[in-house]
Parts: structure tokens; C-alpha cells; sequence
């Protein structure tokens, strides 16, 4: 099984042939949906982000966002001050994951109707 080190790692060059694996390598975590998820609307800081996605600790929510900066999902700005200011924003490439969020969202609430 690949570990995130793994997958991290990867050159762009040696990612999956298929397609679906490829997104799969580059999402699969459950954070890092919840992350597309919540910067859709715009731009947040860590913390806005550490708060809206709920039950995930700092240094998971860091890596995971790091990783997601690397394969170009996010931009991270810092602003010189103090305490240090942060943001984060979707690059176009993140923002082009939209339709599978939107279907996601929406197979999610037809599960949830038929299983009442």
C-alpha cells in the first residue's frame, strides 16, 4: 500500500497510468476533500480551516496542506507579521476539481435520501 511519503514523492512523470488512480493519488485522503471542500468558497486562514473542517489535529492539517501545495492544488501566502498571517487559496488546478466535489455532494445526498 502507498503511504502518503510515497505518494508525496512521486515525480508527475511516474504517477498512474490511469486517470481515476491519478486523482486518486492526489485526493484520496479524507482531509484533503474536506480541504477542496472548504476552500471552494474562497480563501481561508489555518485556522478558519482548522475549524470548519472539525476533528483534525494541526500537524495532519499542515501536512496534508503542504502536500496539496506540492501537487499544485494550493497556494500558500504568507504575510509578514506577528503573529504570522496565512492564507490559503485553490489554484485554478485545485478549482478544476469542483465538478467531482459537486457530484460527490450530490450522489452523497441521494445515498443519504434512500437510506432513510
Amino acid at each position: 500500500m502507498e503511504t502518503e511519503k510515497d505518494i508525496k514523492e512521486t515525480p508527475a512523470k511516474e504517477l498512474p497510468t490511469c486517470p481515476v488512480e491519478t486523482t486518486l493519488t492526489l485526493i484520496s485522503d479524507k482531509w484533503k476533500v474536506l480541504i477542496l471542500r472548504d476552500l471552494m468558497p474562497g480563501t481561508k486562514r489555518f485556522g478558519e480551516l482548522k475549524k470548519s473542517i472539525g476533528h483534525i489535529s494541526q500537524k495532519v492539517l499542515t501536512a496534508q496542506l503542504r502536500q496539496m501545495e506540492e501537487s499544485g492544488l494550493v497556494i500558500r501566502t504568507v504575510f509578514p507579521e506577528v503573529p504570522p498571517h496565512v492564507e490559503y487559496t485553490l489554484t485554478d488546478l485545485g478549482y478544476s476539481l469542483k465538478p467531482i466535489l459537486d457530484a460527490m455532494w450530490d450522489w452523497g445526498e441521494n445515498y443519504k435520501a434512500q437510506n432513510k
